[in-house]
């Protein structure tokens, strides 16, 4: 169904819901350890009998997978919806806000709404009169987790390698944002982008004057 992508040794089967017969909606972010870049979340609303074996916490899955993943998972759900905060937004309220905000505001764009939110991690803010769940490692636990982690992390990445042709010397096509020693360096080097997060204050960039 996926061309020939690796098999999984150990065949993992992840869990379709909490409750069954509710609308559960699964959250993740991508991005919250970068030093460049917007935080993305999605939320993602699958149906009850929905099945995937190749269904997993973005980070562990091949990035061509990933793709074709998100094309199933955007064909085939209840609801999705991708989306961000801005390096100005994370600066102003702080990563771990600013991810549960981009939550927040993928949850206002499903609809249906959701009747129950899964969140990966162990923090979360209510949201509306939602009852929700945090879940940690969530995304290689739960299906609707897992598609919202495929989501973000594409939907990001695709950003990033668009605003590396702003500003190749960072190398974001590669590192995405992450701090990589090459973008480390770099940054050094010549300072910050308008992309980058003014608060993020690494020891090896002390040196950088980055205005708040």
């Amino acid at each position: 169904m996926y061309g020939n992508v690796w098999k999984k040794v150990f065949l993992i089967v992840l869990k379709g819901y909490v409750k069954k017969g509710r609308l559960e909606a699964g959250c993740d972010e991508a991005g919250r350890g970068c030093l460049a870049g917007p935080v993305f979340a999605a939320a993602v609303i699958l149906p009850p009998n929905y099945k995937n074996k190749w269904l997993d916490d973005s980070k562990k899955i091949k990035e061509s997978l990933r793709k074709e993943l998100r094309e199933e998972i955007q064909e085939k759900a209840i609801a999705w919806a991708v989306a961000s905060c801005s390096p100005e937004e994370i600066d102003k309220m702080n990563i771990l806000n600013a991810s549960i905000h981009a939550m927040h505001r993928s949850l206002d764009q499903l609809n249906p709404e959701a009747e129950f939110i899964l969140v990966d991690g162990n923090r979360f803010k209510p949201y509306k009169e939602v009852p929700f769940e945090t879940f940690v490692k969530g995304d290689g636990r739960f299906l609707s987790i897992a598609a919202a982690s495929i989501l973000a992390k594409t939907y990001r990445d695709e950003f990033m390698e668009k605003i590396h042709e702003e500003f190749p010397g960072f190398d974001w096509k590669i590192n995405k944002g992450y701090p990589t020693s090459h973008h480390r360096a770099y940054l050094i080097e010549n300072g910050p982008s308008p992309y980058h997060r003014k608060s993020f204050r690494l020891k090896e960039l002390q040196q950088i004057q980055l205005p708040l």
